[in-house]
C-alpha cells in the first residue's frame, strides 16, 4: 500500500480579495515532497483553503496514474489548519453555504477512491513553515 501526505492551505488578502494557496505533497517514507504555489482570483478564505486541498487531490492523482498506481491501493493523510476544510469534507460539520457544499462535494469526490484517508488539524505555525504563508 503506498501511502501519501497532503498539507494544504489557502487564503485571500480580504476577504473576498484576491485569493492564493498552496499545498504540499510527499510520500510518508520520504521527508522530500513537491510545494506548489498557486493563485485563484478573487475569493473568500474558505474558498481558497478549498481549491488548494482539490488542487492538491488532482495533482497527487495525476501523478498515482502517470506512475501506473491506482488510489484504490493509496492511503492518505489530509493535514491543514482550517477546521471548516477538514470537519466538512471529514463530514463532521455540515456546508450550509451552496459554495462551500460544491466545494466540499467535489472535494469528497476526489477522496471516494482512495484506500483510506485520515485528516489531522495542525497549528497554522506547522501549516506555515512548510507552506510559508
Amino acid at each position: 500500500m503506498k501511502r501519501y501526505t497532503i498539507v494544504f492551505d489557502g487564503g485571500s488578502r480580504g476577504n473576498p480579495g484576491p485569493a492564493y494557496g498552496s499545498y504540499h505533497i510527499r510520500p510518508w517514507t520520504s521527508a522530500a515532497g513537491v510545494t506548489e504555489r498557486l493563485e485563484f482570483g478573487r475569493g473568500t478564505n474558505n474558498e481558497a483553503e478549498y481549491l488548494s486541498l482539490i488542487a492538491g487531490l488532482r495533482a497527487l492523482r495525476a501523478f498515482l496514474t502517470g506512475s501506473g498506481e491506482q488510489a484504490a491501493q493509496t492511503d492518505l493523510e489530509i493535514r491543514g489548519d482550517s477546521q471548516l476544510v477538514i470537519r466538512q469534507v471529514s463530514g463532521q460539520w455540515k456546508a450550509k453555504d451552496a459554495r462551500m457544499k460544491r466545494l466540499r462535494d467535489e472535494t469528497q469526490g476526489l477522496l471516494e477512491d482512495f484506500h483510506q484517508v485520515k485528516f489531522k488539524e495542525q497549528s497554522r505555525q506547522v501549516t506555515v513553515k512548510l507552506l510559508g504563508h
